[in-house]
């Protein structure tokens, strides 16, 4: 546990305790209300969150990553619209969601600030663990009968392709603000 909290604490670039916060409320805030304000379609919702995590996950230490890992995923219940009437059945997937999110997360922290690997590598391999861990917990699900078989395309390629093109935003937003910072 203790191995997991250092690679949690990595940065690409050292900000202090204040910047810190106050990109974890923006992120937060962000990650939050954009299932509000968009809703559907479900490819432009995952880019935006899949980008915070990823600009997150550069940018934010141990605890303060936890808000942009659950916050995305409750709006998205609470709204209710992404899967009309299948929204409640998100709810079971709630757990699995937040882990993919940690997967995806702890990919960029290990592979990219810890081993030093190329960006592009390590957006692969994340999108690949956190899509294929949501497609196996959803398809788990599925055939316990507990979720309908709509949710085995948003939680395998829809995850992939929203994970690929959520970190290539994410790649020009932190390229920018590192620049600019």
């Amino acid at each position: 546990m203790e191995y997991i909290n250092k690679i949690a604490n990595l940065q690409d670039y050292v900000l202090n305790n204040a910047n810190q916060y106050f990109e974890m409320v923006v992120y937060s805030v962000f990650s939050f209300l954009v299932p509000f304000f968009i809703g559907h379609p479900q490819i432009a919702v995952g880019i935006i969150v899949n980008a915070m995590l990823i600009v997150s996950a550069l940018n934010l230490k141990g605890a303060k990553l936890l808000p942009i890992i659950i916050l995305p995923s409750i709006a998205m219940v609470s709204r209710g619209l992404l899967f009309g009437p299948f929204t409640i059945y998100l709810v079971y997937l709630l757990p699995f969601i937040w882990i993919g999110n940690t997967l995806i997360i702890l990919c960029f922290k290990f592979f990219k600030l810890r081993l030093k690997k190329n960006y592009w590598f390590t957006l692969v391999l994340g999108a690949a663990f956190k899509s294929g861990f949501l497609f196996l917990a959803a398809f788990a699900l599925y055939s316990l009968g507990i979720i309908p078989a709509v949710f085995l395309t948003a939680m395998g390629i829809m995850q992939l392709i929203t994970a690929l093109l959520g970190g290539t935003a994410a790649y020009a937003v932190h390229n920018a603000k590192k620049h600019l910072g």
